[in-house]
């Protein structure tokens, strides 16, 4: 069985969800080029905290996986109740606690898994079922058990993805002082 799938966004009447070239392709692996072309985007339900953020704001989330070593725990993941630690720049939490996002809940009926932190793909147009508003979403992000933190500059995070940590950095293009 799929897990619930969800498309978050600013724009509260989207009736249809066409797939479309990412606005800024990324770099990707030989063979994987493909993942920048028309597709529709969703995100499980164990992963859409990492989606209850304004659309361009700049974010890195980390958590335990089983690979996690116990050094790391012990040094980064101090409380074992937390699904995930959230850093967003200081200058982000206006705009978080300001803003309304719509989770859309889409059938799964043509999507597929990357098997990359909850992301999936649809090649065909998606109608979704159902669409819940998302207000303040520092706290959305606590009622998932996610510790939202601010910090001036993402960039002293970057040692994040030496460790045994999963970690996922969304929009660091838009980071203040830039990205590494």
């Amino acid at each position: 069985m799929k897990p619930a799938l969800f498309h978050f966004s600013e724009d509260s009447g989207i009736a249809r969800f066409e797939p479309r070239p990412v606005a800024v392709p990324a770099r990707r692996a030989p063979g994987m080029e493909w993942l920048n072309g028309p597709l529709v985007w969703a995100i499980d339900d164990w992963h859409q905290p990492l989606y209850l953020f304004p659309r361009d704001c700049p974010r890195i989330l980390a958590w335990p996986t089983d690979a996690t070593g116990t050094e790391d725990r012990a040094r980064h993941w101090p409380d074992a109740r937390l699904r995930m630690i959230a850093w967003v720049e200081t200058g982000w939490m206006a705009r978080m606690e300001g803003i309304t996002l719509h989770r859309y809940t889409l059938p799964d009926t043509t999507f597929e898994p990357l098997d990359d932190a909850g992301m999936w793909i649809s090649r065909e147009p998606v109608a979704p079922t159902r669409v819940d508003a998302q207000n303040d979403l520092p706290a959305c992000l606590a009622a998932y058990d996610v510790d939202l933190r601010t910090i001036p500059d993402l960039r002293q995070l970057a040692l994040l993805w030496e460790t045994s940590l999963h970690v996922s950095g969304i929009r660091l293009r838009n980071a203040c002082y830039g990205w590494p």
